[in-house]
């Protein structure tokens, strides 16, 4: 395992549950700060499981830490500590301009000045959306979309 300061994400003893059926038992792991990492295994083996549990989208056991902290259990706190999951699909607001569909992943956030600075970031990230800001979801191409 890694010196606990270079982890961004700590997990020990997860364990997930849909109803009474334990879907996941007894995952550790270190995600390092400024590192890729990838979770690997056939069907079924809990990948999405596993990101789930750290989403708060689903019932866990286990300690699981960001940044040295305790993460909350339920999604809204989740991403209020700062992680989002972002589905594998295209699932954008297709009437909607790339700004809209931003303003609506900010959700009811009331920090506007933290709204802005983080289009500001995600602009920077992804130069191609701010080009395109104005424009509708659904004109944009496949890439754009997921972007």
């Amino acid at each position: 395992m890694a010196d606990r300061q270079d982890n961004m994400l700590e997990i020990r003893g997860l364990k997930v549950f849909y109803g009474v059926h334990e879907a996941v038992c007894g995952v550790d792991m270190d995600i390092l700060r400024g590192g890729i990492t990838a979770i690997i295994g056939s069907n079924g083996a809990g990948k999405t499981t596993i990101i789930n549990a750290v989403s708060g989208m689903v019932r866990r056991e286990g300690d699981i830490r960001f940044d040295g902290r305790p993460l909350p259990e339920r999604a809204h706190t989740v991403v209020k500590a700062g992680i989002v999951q972002v589905p594998e699909g295209r699932r954008i607001f297709a009437g909607l301009t790339v700004e809209e569909n931003l303003r609506v992943g900010a959700g009811n956030r009331k920090d506007m000045d933290g709204v802005r600075k983080d289009f500001e970031r995600v602009y920077a990230m992804f130069p191609r959306l701010k080009e395109r800001e104005r424009q509708y979801g659904g004109l944009l191409s496949g890439g754009e979309q997921q972007m």
